[in-house]
């Protein structure tokens, strides 16, 4: 397996395992431990890690959520907790849930030193997301935990690598949304109001932008070599069968 097969291969699996702690129940009570509400502490908890920027610099980084949406959850996250602040509180949880969910599961440990391996060789030009959260520290240090963070750090690596190819095709974050899978549900949950431009030209430029994110991230599987990248994919995949077998897990 090339290091572009696996970037294609691993994808759909990361960009689900890597957010699968903000949809449980626990992670949203944190934020109502710490006063803001979850779109707020969605927010502050992913662009946190930038430190205290302007709203303005915090949507540009997240990419694809509408900058109006972005300033509403980040100035009321930081009326009242620093974003720093709010940031390790999401890396807390998303370890927690880590160990919790993943902890158990056969080869986690495996699994943790396979991402970790990609997440050190990844290319961080022009992804200041990715970058801020690779220096975070982590919390806790156990198999699952490890997982669980290394997922949420390539689910950033292939979000600024598919930020970066979708400027290049010529689209818009917003037509990047709409001609996904999701649509114009997807718009409206990334807090983009409508009226909304037509999605059928767009559909070829987001396929070029999608193969175009693969070459983009390969190079973080490069360092792998083709018997584990192999590997990678299948404990990926492994994982994600294994949770769907316990939808609790997933806090669905």
């Amino acid at each position: 397996m090339t290091p572009e097969q696996a970037a294609a291969a691993s994808k759909p699996v990361v960009l689900d395992l890597g957010d699968a702690f903000s949809r449980d129940p626990t992670t949203l009570r944190r934020a109502r431990l710490l006063g803001i509400s979850g779109w707020a502490f969605y927010i502050g908890g992913r662009a946190g890690a930038l430190g205290d920027v302007r709203a303005e610099t915090a949507a540009a980084a997240l990419g694809f959520l509408a900058p109006d949406a972005v300033a509403d959850g980040w100035d009321a996250a930081g009326r009242v907790v620093p974003p720093i602040e709010v940031a390790a509180a999401s890396l807390a949880e998303c370890c927690r849930w880590g160990a919790q969910q993943l902890g158990a599961l056969p080869d986690t440990e495996r699994l943790a030193a396979l991402v970790e391996r990609a997440v050190v060789a990844a290319d961080a030009s022009g992804m200041p997301l990715f970058a801020a959260w690779r220096a975070m520290p982590l919390p806790d240090l156990s198999p699952g935990a490890r997982t669980a963070a290394g997922l949420r750090l390539l689910r950033e690596h292939f979000t600024g690598a598919y930020l970066l190819a979708v400027r290049a095709a010529g689209m818009t974050a917003l037509e990047a949304v709409l001609s996904g899978p999701e649509g114009e549900a997807g718009a409206v949950a990334c807090g983009w109001p409508p009226p909304y431009p037509p999605i059928g030209p767009l559909v070829r430029r987001r396929l070029w932008a999608e193969a175009v994110t693969n070459r983009l991230a390969a190079p973080a599987f490069t360092a792998l070599g083709p018997a584990d990248c192999t590997e990678l994919v299948e404990l990926l995949h492994r994982t994600r069968a294994a949770l769907a077998e316990q939808p609790e897990h997933l806090g669905t």
